[in-house]
């Protein structure tokens, strides 16, 4: 069954013809809401809420526009709204010691993110070490752009801010990344062990 059959058949109520964008964007989903979240759990439920809510929210789909960034966004923002919520909560609970989660089998595979900082396995880690120590805004701008791929326009409609906004906060977000990534680069006694830089790289 095509894609936009399968929206089409879901506006008329066909629920069956959920199963193929569950298996189509599923992962993706979880992923996403994984990098904004750090805990696997929660972005399960935000993803199977979402699917959930589809063959309602779905009748305020344009079939003409793609699906994926259309319902991604949604992820995005039901994340990002996770994220304030805990973090509040957090806030009247008594000071504890958080530890990162680790980074799971399933998310081992991930798009390049700014100025093809992923080129390596060392530096995907470190990529998502300091993705943790972001605001869940700031992580939420660099996934829907660098992971999702979103352009400017598409991030205003998906996270309710101004263009100035969009550009500030990748800015900001990203200049950030590169102060953690040089925080956390290896001494050049630890460095040894990776491969070198090719020449004229920084």
């Amino acid at each position: 069954m095509l894609e936009r059959t399968a929206i089409e058949l879901l506006k008329d109520g066909r629920l069956d013809a959920l199963e193929l964008l569950v298996q189509r964007y599923y992962l993706k989903g979880v992923r996403t809401a994984y990098f904004i979240l750090e805990d696997r759990s929660l972005a399960e439920d935000i993803v199977q809420t979402k699917f959930v809510e589809l063959p309602e929210t779905i009748r305020h789909f344009d079939v003409n526009r793609a699906f994926s960034p259309w319902f991604l966004r949604s992820v995005v923002n039901a994340a990002i709204n996770a994220a304030k919520q805990r973090n509040r909560t957090v806030a009247l609970e008594a000071e504890q010691i958080v530890r990162p989660a680790p980074i799971d089998s399933w998310l081992a595979r991930t798009d390049p993110g700014p100025e093809e900082a992923l080129e390596t396995k060392e530096t995907h880690e470190d990529v998502l070490r300091a993705l943790r120590a972001l605001s869940p805004e700031q992580r939420a701008a660099i996934i829907s752009r660098y992971y999702l791929e979103l352009d400017e326009q598409e991030m205003v409609e998906s996270l309710h801010i101004s263009r100035s906004n969009v550009k500030w906060r990748l800015h900001a977000a990203k200049q950030r990344l590169r102060r953690l990534l040089h925080l956390h680069a290896p001494s050049p006694t630890k460095a040894s062990g990776r491969h070198s830089p090719r020449s004229g790289e920084e």
